[in-house]
């Protein structure tokens, strides 16, 4: 799949539009927001501390545990449930990264496992696990077991990175494995670095089903009417 191939309606449907920065005002939240309904994207992903707040025909989507995944379970469990009932459609859930890389596996089902029943089945959850760190400090296997037991304690999607992490985030390889480990259901959301359309129409044709921009509208111009 390349870049022709690919319509930019098509794509700006797959799109969580992002504002995460930690100096990100009320006021820049509402022109993300704005600018998401111009681009026809899906969703509008935002940090909690923003809600409530009115993303009108996009969907209202809220890190968790974010950025370092280090938080109790528990702790993570409260914030998802307060961002649900402050309107959010859809949680993205960090995981302790290091018990991945510890291969800790029952661990990192158990955190979303327990995310999972707080929110309820009608949400929508995406796993973070910090893809580049894994393959970096693990290895593919690592990766595989990952998302395969994050798709076992109900994610919606595992998703590729938050963004923030020195490793680095999304890349075709990456989502290739994650697509591989888990069921057809399961979708992959490919975050973290993706800067232009040639980039992102290479991660959709390895497996992404969604894709965290904050750069959106620079992708989606890369992609034809």
């Amino acid at each position: 799949m390349t870049i022709t191939d690919l319509r930019r309606a098509d794509v700006a449907a797959l799109v969580d539009h992002t504002l995460l920065k930690p100096e990100a005002t009320r006021a820049d939240a509402e022109a993300t927001i704005a600018e998401a309904a111009e681009l026809g994207v899906y969703a509008v992903c935002l940090s909690p501390s923003m809600l409530p707040i009115d993303t009108g025909a996009q969907k209202s989507c809220v890190v968790v545990g974010f950025p370092s995944g280090k938080h109790h379970s528990l702790v993570k469990a409260a914030e998802a449930r307060l961002a649900v009932d402050s309107g959010a459609d859809e949680i993205d859930m960090v995981i302790d990264v290091g018990a991945a890389v510890e291969q800790r596996f029952d661990e990192v089902f158990a955190d979303v496992l327990t995310v999972r029943e707080a929110v309820g089945d009608e949400t929508v959850l995406k796993v973070i696990v910090e893809s580049a760190a894994l393959l970096d400090l693990a290895d593919e296997d690592t990766l595989a077991e990952v998302c395969a037991h994050a798709a076992r304690a109900g994610a919606s999607f595992v998703k590729t990175s938050t963004g923030f992490h020195p490793a680095g985030g999304a890349s075709v390889r990456a989502v290739e494995i994650m697509r591989a480990a888990v069921p057809r259901r399961v979708g992959v959301k490919a975050s973290g670095g993706i800067r232009d359309a040639r980039f992102a129409a290479e991660l959709i044709a390895a497996g992404a089903t969604r894709l965290g921009l904050s750069g959106s509208r620079a992708v989606l111009e890369g992609f034809a009417e």
